[in-house]
């Protein structure tokens, strides 16, 4: 069975920074696209950062230059380092494949970020 687990969240004040890793029980994790995506409070879930096989990065507009997203395939982890951090960022962080599968959404890691 496929899980996947967030964690790394906490609550920050604006300008701070986060790393957040997820571990994933993908079997062939290094053939898969990952995603980090998240839902902030009343808003839909949206992508937020993608890493390919290849280990190239794509970006949401709204996180470009704060966020960077990685991957180590010895490990099957996945990271966000989420840098300048805005209280719009607020929400909960969820990882999963590129596209998304539904059956392997975890619980998600929440990041507040408040004054």
């Amino acid at each position: 069975q496929v899980q996947l687990v967030e964690s790394g969240g906490g609550s920050v004040q604006p300008g701070g920074s986060l790393r957040l890793s997820c571990a994933a029980s993908l079997r062939n994790f290094r053939y898969f696209h990952m995603a980090w995506y998240r839902q902030a409070p009343e808003k839909q879930r949206e992508l937020v950062a993608r890493i390919d096989t290849s280990v190239t990065p794509t970006y949401a507009d709204s996180v470009k230059g704060r966020f960077t997203i990685s991957r180590d395939n010895t490990k099957n982890t996945v990271h966000l380092q989420i840098n300048s951090l805005k209280p719009e960022d607020t929400a909960v962080y969820y990882c999963n494949i590129y596209p998304p599968d539904n059956a392997y959404w975890g619980k998600g890691t929440l990041v507040t970020v408040s004054s």
